[in-house]
Formats: C-alpha cells, structure tokens, sequence
C-alpha cells in the first residue's frame, strides 16, 4: 500500500495512479510523523519502494511536483549506493529518503519557471547539493546520538558514527520532460535505524541503535531523525541558491569543512577506471571537490571516487 502523508491538501490528488487505494491523509499515516509533515510541502510513504530514488525521479517528470518534495519508506527493496553498488537492509530497519531539489531559473535564486532553464549561477551549485544533503544528516543523526559518539562526515556524503558508515547518499539528476529545459535533481539517503550486529552487510557498518540512539519507538525516532534532515537540507539549498551557488558566501563550504572527517587524514582514493592516488586529504575546492595532496606536494582535485581513510 502506499499512501500520501502531505502537509498541503491541494496535492492530495497527484500522481492516482501510483496512490489508488492509499490512505489519504486524515488518517493514521497524516499523524504519523507530525514534524516531518511540517517540513516539506508533501511526504509521501510507500509501504515499500524498490528504490526511492527511482520513483521520485519518475514522480518528478510532473512539474507541478513541488521542489523539496519527499519520499520515504522502511522497506526498499532495491536501492543502490555510489558505484553502483546494492543497498540491502532488512524490511523495517532503515529508513530510504529521496528528497526532489528543482533548480531555480530566476537570477532571485528562488523562482522555478516550468520548463525554463536554470539560471547560471544555480548551475555552480550543484555539485554542493550532495554535500548540502551529508551536512544535513550529520546534524540530524548527532541530535539523537549520546555525545560520546564521534559523529563524521566522509566526502563526499558518507555519515560515520566512530568510523563506521550509518547513512550513504546517492543524487541522480532528473531527466527533463519533453520539450523542457529545466534542471532537477533527486538525493537519496539511506539510515541505518534499528539494525542488530548481526543484520549489518559488512563489518564497518552500524546503525543509530548500536551507536546508543533511543530506539523503544521507532516511529517518534524516524520523526525526530527526518524532520531534522529535511529541515537542515532544505536552509542549506536555499541559502545555496540564494547565494548564487556559491558555497563560500552561504556559509555551506565552511560548515562541510568542519563536519569533515576524511580532511586531514592520510586516504587512498580509487578513481573511475581503476587508478590509484595516495596522499593526505587537505581541502574541498570551490566545486566541492575533494583536494588531495600526493608525495610529491601536488594537490589534484577529486570530483569521484571511492575513499578510503588510512589508519
């Protein structure tokens, strides 16, 4: 079953076909999550999703779908990591989250014209957004989490409780509809909640009840957990968009930095078709490109690939 649980009862009736024989809200699903409801112009829930990333950007081919626009569910049975690799967690102990970002196509950093291409300022934003969407669940998973527990952001937007990963993020951008010019992107999350030692994939995983989070209800801790990150993602675009994408004058560049677990460490970086660079992480450029400083004191600019931290 999938049902709607939307803050505006104008959206109600989007996309029948995906929703025939949902629970409308009014029902339990419209107090189920009370604080995430406020945050965003419509929360939609699928009892289960095969990934929610692919649905949303389906879903987001309609440009009456608002920007900031959600969808989540606690059994996706498909999604997919950085790489392409498999995201795999037993139905009920993690939470998927794939939030809609429309580009803005007037010079205010605010305007969305249906169609219209973004303006090009927002263009030098866009790299940020999956570093925006880490800033964001870093402050969210910290505020539920004993303060013992060394929260870390990885670069680009792995979330590490005390170097283990808790919460991958994946952006693909929306393809435009016919005839449209318009620039759209979905970011996909995906949180560790309740898993046990046992249910983890791989060894260097955890979850936010092994990390010490208050899991006796889960439902108030998906509340408390989303509501923060969509709240926390939502500033952090806007404030990028305002600021003309520039990542320096919203302050989002200094707030990564400082959430950034992987700079000052000695990492080993496994770059797209199969090469290799050592060095010691230094900075994030101006694009959000992770600068990595080899032997030889050359800086190269990292846009993708797999990090790993050296002990």
């Amino acid at each position: 079953m999938s049902a709607y649980v939307t803050a505006d009862p104008r959206l109600r009736n989007m996309d029948q076909g995906a929703a025939d024989g949902a629970a409308r809200a009014g029902g339990r699903e419209a107090e189920w999550l009370p604080a995430s409801r406020r945050e965003v112009p419509m929360l939609l829930w699928r009892d289960s999703a095969g990934s929610t990333n692919t649905e949303l950007v389906r879903l987001a081919a309609d440009p009456e779908l608002p920007a900031f626009s959600a969808l989540i569910t606690t059994d996706q049975t498909a999604g997919r990591g950085r790489l392409d690799r498999a995201w795999v967690a037993p139905a009920g102990t993690a939470l998927a989250v794939s939030v809609l970002v429309r580009a803005p196509s007037g010079s205010d950093g605010q305007s969305v014209t249906t169609g219209a291409p973004a303006h090009p300022a927002a263009l030098e934003g866009l790299g940020w957004l999956p570093l925006a969407a880490g800033a964001a669940m870093y402050d969210a998973v910290s505020a539920v989490l004993p303060r013992s527990v060394r929260v870390g952001l990885k670069w680009p937007n792995d979330i590490q409780l005390d170097g283990r990963k808790v919460c991958g993020i994946l952006s693909e951008l929306v393809p435009p509809a016919q005839g449209s010019q318009a620039t759209a992107v979905v970011i996909g999350a995906g949180l560790n909640l309740t898993m046990t030692a046992q249910q983890l994939p791989v060894p260097t995983a955890t979850s936010l009840a092994l990390a010490g989070a208050d899991a006796s209800d889960v439902t108030g801790l998906i509340d408390r957990v989303l509501a923060a990150y969509l709240r926390y993602l939502t500033a952090w675009v806007t404030e990028l968009w305002r600021s003309g994408g520039d990542a320096d004058r919203s302050g989002l560049r200094a707030a990564v930095l400082e959430r950034c677990s992987t700079i000052g460490r000695d990492v080993r970086v496994e770059l797209p078709g199969g090469a290799r660079l050592l060095g010691r992480a230094v900075g994030i450029d101006r694009l959000g490109r992770l600068e990595v400083s080899d032997d030889a004191d050359q800086v190269r600019a990292v846009a993708a690939g797999d990090i790993i931290h050296l002990r």
